[in-house]
């Protein structure tokens, strides 16, 4: 039965968040900036030796039982390419004597031992997952077909993402987040039976007068449409990761990456009319440590940080969501700029109770997930406010100066773009029209955005 191995003794790292949506804490390692080692050379042209190699790796996987010869004989049928098929499988079994045969493997494919990187012992996955990265070495011919057949091991319903061959996701960044699938239906507030990020549709909203139930220091995400305002508490958002809700008489699906730091406001309601509104849950994988969202109509997956299909019927059809902003803010400076404005209800409006900080400082240190390397520019988890442009420029503005500034009463501008305060977060604007924006860490924005602008260094 598949996901027995889970049960079976192999050796799993902990989730982003616990079965029932609240936090865990991490075993696995954080790394921020860091030099890696000259890339390996890789072959190019199929090697099916190897990919019959590791397809009978993955039965005995099952049961937790691999051999140790069987690792190494698929070492010595591939190539550095093959380092991605090691780095995946040392995310499911990281130690014993198995997990030092990979690490072994790993070496002898890339020519680099990573067995004295000082992270090792707490993550060999994310040593290997962030060299290989870094390095950008090439997937293996077969690696999406392969890939699926050891993720679906875990969650079964992950296999149309991997069954698109068209799809445009980048399957080495692909990484499992700890947590599986939520498939509810819309309007199921009852947590996942085998354990998922729970999203949170429609939540009851209060007035402001109401919301003294939330301190007015702590942090919102406000969203506005058309003469609607409302707030999103960190506390929950932590937790449910994920809101479907109308606002203005929009639908928006409004996911928070816990991991980059990002909440962003996605119109639903404009995709092509043979198509429901897409319902975005979370899927429970990741990509270069973004959480990857998908509509639960069609199990199309998304980019989170740009909206954009990724496999699936709407990938097909080129759906690309359009934005709205969100502003990082104070429930009191909120609602001081915005009084009419809205609230979650206490409880999610679902009857549960939520800690003030339900993820405990796990992101404290920096990313827990693999990202290769990161722009030096900034520190990785600084907070940007960011932008895309209609002719594809991409500006990030440096959140801690920008405050400096505009408290001195400068402008914060770069080109034709400017920065301006809003209820206690940032708006972006451009001859004075308002352009979509969101914050995020700053080695999310960059990563995805490498070309991105930055203020002041670009100013």
């Amino acid at each position: 039965m598949k996901g027995a191995w889970l049960a079976a003794g192999a050796i799993l790292l902990t989730a982003c968040s616990g079965t029932d949506g609240t936090s865990v804490e991490p075993t696995y390692t954080t790394i921020a900036t860091r030099e890696f080692p000259p890339a390996p050379a890789t072959p190019t042209g199929p090697n099916d030796a190897a990919a019959a190699r590791f397809g009978e790796i993955l039965e005995p996987l099952q049961l937790g039982i691999v051999e140790i010869s069987e690792i190494d004989a698929f070492v010595d049928a591939g190539d550095a390419r093959h380092a991605w098929l090691i780095s995946d499988l040392l995310r499911f079994v990281q130690q014993g004597t198995v997990a030092d045969s990979m690490l072994d493997g790993f070496g002898t494919l890339t020519g680099v031992d990573i067995t004295d990187d000082p992270f090792i012992d707490r993550s060999p996955w994310n040593v290997a997952t962030n060299h290989l990265i870094a390095w950008d070495t090439p997937a293996p011919p077969e690696y999406q077909r392969l890939k699926g057949e050891l993720f679906t091991l875990v969650d079964e319903r992950w296999a149309p993402f991997f069954n698109d061959v068209d799809s445009d996701i980048d399957w080495r960044w692909l990484s499992w987040g700890g947590v599986r699938l939520d498939d509810r239906p819309l309007g199921d507030s009852a947590s996942c039976a085998r354990g998922c990020i729970p999203s949170l549709d429609d939540p009851l909203l209060v007035p402001a007068a109401e919301g003294d139930w939330y301190p007015d220091e702590a942090i919102v995400f406000g969203v506005t449409e058309g003469d609607e305002a409302v707030a999103l508490p960190k506390n929950i958002m932590q937790v449910h990761e994920m809101v479907n809700i109308t606002i203005g008489g929009r639908r928006l699906g409004i996911p928070y990456c816990t991991l980059c730091g990002s909440a962003q406001a996605f119109y639903t309601d404009e995709v092509p009319d043979e198509f429901e509104p897409p319902v975005l849950r979370t899927s429970g994988l990741l990509s270069r440590s973004n959480k990857v969202m998908f509509d639960l109509n069609t199990t199309s997956a998304f980019d989170t940080f740009t909206g954009a299909a990724v496999s699936g019927p709407l990938r097909e059809a080129g759906v690309v969501l359009q934005q709205n902003s969100v502003t990082v803010s104070t429930w009191g400076e909120w609602k001081a700029a915005h009084p009419d404005t809205r609230i979650v209800a206490e409880g999610g409006g679902i009857g549960r109770r939520y800690s003030d900080d339900p993820l405990a400082g796990r992101d404290d240190d920096g990313p827990i997930f693999p990202i290769g390397d990161a722009d030096p520019r900034l520190e990785v988890h600084a907070a940007v406010v960011g932008v895309l442009l209609d002719d594809g420029t991409t500006i990030a503005f440096d959140v801690e100066s920008a405050r400096s500034v505009l408290a001195d009463g400068d402008e914060v501008e770069l080109g034709r773009v400017s920065l301006h305060p809003e209820g206690g977060g940032f708006t972006v604007e451009s001859d004075g029209v308002e352009l979509p924006s969101h914050e995020a860490f700053w080695f999310a924005w960059s990563q995805f955005h490498p070309d991105t602008l930055l203020w002041p260094n670009d100013a």
